[in-house]
């Protein structure tokens, strides 16, 4: 099922600007049983990465209805928001008055086999570096040219995720997740004031560890640091949370404290 600007329809004008430029930012959110998971927390990361490009955000109310709708259709999914700043006329200057578009598409949602969470993945070192842009850093954009082309760089099945590094060889997250470490029970997980996505799940792992004592830096963390790490875990609205295995020759079996987390989050959902 697919929205634009509210109409059943799967057509934007080809003058759109999230089509030419990329001019726009996303966020996908998983539907379980007619339930849009976290919602208050998925609109106000799209707000915010809205008003860090300066695109009017759409009412919450709007989108909320518009959510509704599809959960009601399809009671377990995942849905996809685009929102592009819309129309203009050739060049790179936006628009003086902006009317964005507003896409809502849902997907089947992804099966990932039980042994990720179990057992964890296998992570392949992506050999792309992400560029510094602290202006564009955190945010949910539509221009994921980066992350393609990391994701291109393996067809192996045995791979479950990519790691990226910027250019000072820091871990910054994966092609589709945020990373954590695991050092004297504590965590660790990267800043991403220079470049990276800010997730959901980051951010209720984060607040999930605070409070149940659980020290989380966000800082600095060079692939040397992570390579020490007692245990390592990706983490994201769709997966979850998986363990990591493997990554650049070290491997790791899944611990207490990754198992706890998962729990912690699926409390919270049932909470929510």
């Amino acid at each position: 099922m697919i929205f634009v600007n509210g109409v059943a329809q799967s057509v934007i004008p080809a003058d759109d600007r999230g089509v030419a430029y990329g001019d726009g930012v996303f966020r996908t959110l998983p539907v379980r049983d007619r339930q849009a998971s976290h919602w208050s927390r998925h609109y106000a990361k799209l707000a915010h990465d809205c008003a860090r490009l300066r695109i009017p955000a759409p009412e919450e109310a709007t989108l909320a209805a518009e959510v509704a709708a599809i959960a009601r259709s399809e009671p377990d999914c995942a849905i996809k928001i685009i929102i592009t700043r819309g129309r203009a006329a050739r060049g790179y200057m936006p628009p003086c008055v902006t009317e964005p578009t507003r896409i809502l598409a849902s997907f089947p949602f992804p099966a990932y086999p039980r042994e990720h969470y179990e057992r964890g993945v296998r992570l392949h070192l992506c050999q792309l570096r992400l560029a510094s842009q602290p202006a564009l850093a955190g945010v949910k954009h539509l221009n994921r040219l980066e992350n393609v082309l990391a994701r291109a760089e393996w067809g192996e099945a045995d791979y479950a995720e990519g790691m990226l590094l910027d250019g000072e060889d820091n871990v910054i997250c994966g092609t589709m997740s945020n990373l954590f470490v695991v050092e004297s029970g504590g965590l660790a997980t990267p800043d991403l004031t220079r470049c990276g996505v800010a997730g959901v799940t980051r951010d209720r792992i984060i607040a999930a560890a605070a409070r149940h004592g659980v020290a989380c830096r966000v800082e600095r963390i060079a692939l040397e640091r992570v390579l020490r790490a007692e245990q390592v875990f990706v983490a994201n609205s769709l997966i979850g949370v998986w363990p990591v295995q493997y990554l650049a020759g070290r491997t790791w079996q899944p611990g207490e404290i990754i198992h706890r987390i998962g729990q912690w989050l699926d409390e919270a959902e049932a909470r929510s």
